[in-house]
């Protein structure tokens, strides 16, 4: 059955290399976009409820405990609930969020060309995961409420927490990513080791070169 399928089957276990680079694509169109869109209002509001129950971040804003009242629907604009948010700092936070994502999205793509570069971005793309994913322990709003439903709390996911967890993806992605430019990292040294041991004979050897060359000529 297998002699069937033996070529795409050689080609698909082949593309590893392909998937790495992929993959690295991928994280830095994820971090890119979302990076560009947390200087626009409606993403920062909307990344408020996990924000100001973080105890890792709520210290940005000027007052966390007051956001409930202050909530927008995307798309939605109240002038005054906008007002409230900048004088939270929501977009203040926001737009540092969003500088530090588009930093992250920009060195794990170069690293397609530098090594050192790609590992440092794919090293801060697999830690970013793990503060985001904190947010299912720490955002009420992660999980459905208790409305009248039957299906409420753990492990019903809202639309806020099913779209967190989809970093679990991202954290192994990233991971994958960063090991594989360790892996180019180790195998540069030893190259530039190498060469440096080599080095030295060259030069020997070329010191030595003219002499060899005027006993030739005078034993001719």
């Amino acid at each position: 059955m297998i002699g069937y399928f033996r070529l795409p089957l050689t080609l698909i276990a082949h593309s590893d290399r392909v998937g790495i680079h992929l993959m690295r694509v991928a994280i830095a169109i994820v971090f890119l976009w979302i990076g560009a869109l947390k200087f626009v209002p409606y993403e920062a509001d909307s990344i408020t409820p996990f924000v100001a129950n973080s105890p890792f971040m709520s210290f940005f804003y000027e007052h966390p405990d007051e956001y409930k009242a202050h909530l927008t629907h995307e798309g939605e604009l109240k002038p005054a609930e906008r007002a409230w948010q900048a004088a939270n700092n929501t977009y203040g936070f926001s737009k540092g969020l969003g500088t530090l994502e588009l930093m992250i999205g920009v060195l794990t793509l170069l690293g397609l060309a530098s090594r050192r570069l790609g590992f440092v971005g794919a090293t801060l793309a697999f830690l970013t995961p793990f503060v985001t994913l904190s947010f299912l322990i720490t955002t009420p709003e992660a999980w459905v409420a208790a409305l009248g439903d039957a299906q409420h709390g753990f492990p019903y996911l809202s639309g806020a927490g099913r779209l967190v967890l989809k970093d679990v993806m991202l954290l192994a992605g990233a991971l994958l990513v960063m090991a594989d430019s360790a892996r180019a990292l180790l195998e540069e040294r030893p190259s530039a080791e190498s060469s440096r041991r080599s080095s030295p004979a060259i030069l020997s050897l070329g010191r030595s070169a003219p002499g060899a060359v005027l006993r030739l000529t005078e034993q001719g």
